[in-house]
């Protein structure tokens, strides 16, 4: 137990660690007024993992701030809701992102080459208003329903963490709260899984077109089709590691089980994807290596 204990501190320091390495970038970027509407989304998903991983796995801010003087019910509902809507941001922004890029290399003979314009003006900063919006009231029944854990009447709590509980709930209560969230990410797991699918048919397309043209190499260059298949590759992994955690966190609702084996899977599950996402950007972002490169000759 003592070990897992330290992978999980490694692993949240490593996300923390990366992320904000990215956050710093793109303020640099934006300071430097070139910033593109996909490092807009990218920004505020960096952001998000920041404070996702700091409000779960083990380095939860209610262990952080144990000698401040202030109520552990206060700490357990500000944290815990905090991390809930950080998870519920981070599934709608991928979800955006993925949109984002198929209506950017969608061909202005599609459908979707209409909302280009449109997409550039309002809808990103019109869809991180309903986004935050959305989750930050979805996730408000853990105001009512998380507190800090006590031995009284232990059959109608549940343990989450080792300060924290949830309080028990009636099943219609339940139910709906399940239904809902269950709703919102099929809704988006399912909006990911098409704009991949019509993503990589637009590249199989694009590929077989220019195969008489341009030689592989230099098609494989393309910064559209780089940022396509980055895309692609972090939908994959978010689509596979939420799924898994969803399944294992509805169970743990609806049948009320506490297990601080699942816990432990669940916390390493939870700081896979942020640890990810950043690491996939790093390296196939070209600027980022250009900024190292001109940090590195400076000093030199």
């Amino acid at each position: 137990m003592f070990a897992l204990e330290n992978v999980l501190y490694f692993q949240a320091g490593l996300g923390v660690l990366v992320n904000m390495f990215l956050l710093v970038f793109y303020i640099v970027i934006i300071l430097g007024h070139k910033l593109k509407l996909i490092d807009l989304i990218y920004c505020q998903l960096t952001l998000v993992h920041i404070i996702m991983i700091l409000t779960g796995g083990n380095i939860m801010l209610t262990d952080i701030f144990e000698s401040l003087n202030v109520e552990n019910d206060i700490k357990c509902k500000a944290t815990l809701y905090t991390n809930r809507v950080m998870r519920g941001l981070s599934i709608s922004i991928t979800c955006l992102l993925s949109v984002f890029q198929a209506v950017t290399i969608s061909p202005s003979t599609s459908w979707l080459a209409k909302f280009k314009h449109k997409l550039r003006k309002h809808m990103i900063n019109a869809s991180f208003f309903y986004i935050w919006s959305f989750n930050l009231s979805l996730s408000s029944n853990l105001i009512f329903y998380v507190g800090g854990f006590t031995n009284v009447n232990e059959t109608k709590q549940m343990k989450i963490t080792k300060s924290c509980s949830l309080s028990s709930m009636n099943y219609i209560i339940r139910g709906m709260i399940v239904t809902v969230t269950t709703s919102r990410d099929v809704f988006l797991v399912g909006v990911m899984l098409i704009t991949s699918a019509y993503m990589v048919i637009i590249l199989f397309r694009h590929q077989r077109q220019c195969k008489h043209l341009h030689s592989i190499r230099h098609l494989s260059a393309t910064p559209e089709k780089k940022a396509t298949q980055t895309i692609l590759l972090l939908v994959i992994f978010f689509v596979v590691l939420y799924l898994v955690d969803f399944i294992i966190s509805s169970i743990s609702i609806l049948l009320w089980i506490y297990n601080p084996a699942i816990l432990t899977v669940q916390k390493f599950l939870m700081n896979v994807y942020p640890i990810i996402t950043p690491l996939v950007q790093i390296t196939s972002d070209k600027r980022i290596f250009n900024v190292l490169k001109n940090l590195q000759s400076k000093f030199h």
